[in-house]
């Protein structure tokens, strides 16, 4: 096999005979592979860290994040966006994924949809994306052409840019770019398949964006998740056992809080800590800036 100067696209020399391999070799082989990934992403946590307060401002300006990608890389980013409203209470557009080939790629593979940068640059413009917003680009080796036309019409608007890769990158890309995030995971245990390490590390490295972000907007109370809202019988306990919890409270009582704070978690912890009705809870929660230990103390 001609030599790729992407690192993602070698051929591992610890997995050449996996197809030799037993079951529990395997499992062996994948594990031992999978634990480096940790370290690779460490190796970014400076750039990891500035991309966090990049988000932090957008959002606190009422910005928008999106993350733009193909195949796996895209899936990721759609994941990660659709899980921050039931995990952090926000709204639905506050943050976004963008695929190439749109909503069906999401469940099947749409080739060739990555392959054209003004496809790319489009998905932009349809998303109004300005100098409010910002968008990271997630391409496993850096060089996927969707990618690439979203965050060079991304940055002609104004628009903070990111890239999470797994290869080394160089050229065009760095420049259009406020962050450059590269965790390198090494060649894949099955050749060009970045589902696997690399996908690994995108995972771990979307979920410190977005929580890290979320943090620091006040959407947690410690380690608690206040913000979140019950609208299923799971967060409804959840946001009980938080209340029972923070509030010493039973869980009759936190039910009734609950339902007099509208649902929400952080209101509800602030009208009990402060004895105050929900408006009143509400605008103090504004004036801390989301930070409700500035208003109900420590959990």
């Amino acid at each position: 096999m001609a030599l790729d100067p992407r690192i993602t696209e070698h051929r591992n020399p610890r997995t050449a005979r996996i197809d030799l391999a037993t079951p529990d070799e395997i499992v062996a082989l994948m594990n031992a592979e999978d634990r480096t990934v940790a370290d690779a992403v460490a190796t970014q946590s400076d750039a990891i860290a500035r991309a966090i307060t990049i988000v932090e401002g957008v959002l606190r300006g009422g910005g928008r994040l999106f993350y733009v990608g193909a195949g796996t890389s895209g899936r990721l980013g759609i994941l990660d966006a659709s899980e921050c409203p039931p995990t952090f209470g926000t709204d639905p557009e506050m943050v976004q994924g963008i695929i190439a080939g749109g909503p069906p790629a999401v469940f099947r593979s749409q080739e060739g949809a990555e392959d054209l940068p003004e496809n790319g640059a489009a998905a932009i413009d349809e998303r109004g994306i300005g100098d409010r917003d910002c968008l990271v680009g997630i391409a496993a080796s850096g060089t996927t052409p969707f990618v690439r036309g979203a965050l060079a019409r991304a940055a002609q608007l104004g628009a903070r840019t990111m890239v999470v890769a797994c290869t080394p990158l160089e050229g065009e890309i760095t420049r259009l770019v406020d962050v450059v995030i590269v965790a390198i995971t090494g060649p894949e245990v099955v050749t060009g398949s970045t589902r696997l390490k690399a996908g690994t590390a995108t995972k771990m490295i979307l979920n410190m964006l977005t929580t890290g972000a979320m943090i620091r907007i006040g959407k947690t109370w410690g380690n608690l998740m206040v913000d979140l809202q019950a609208t299923n019988l799971k967060l409804k306990d959840r946001s009980e056992r938080i209340l029972m919890e923070s509030c010493a409270i039973s869980r009759d009582d936190a039910r009734t809080l609950l339902e007099a704070a509208g649902g929400s978690v952080k209101v509800a912890i602030v009208m009990y800590r402060t004895s105050v009705e929900r408006e009143e809870a509400i605008r103090r929660i504004s004036e801390a800036g989301g930070l409700i230990r500035r208003v109900a103390g420590d959990p």
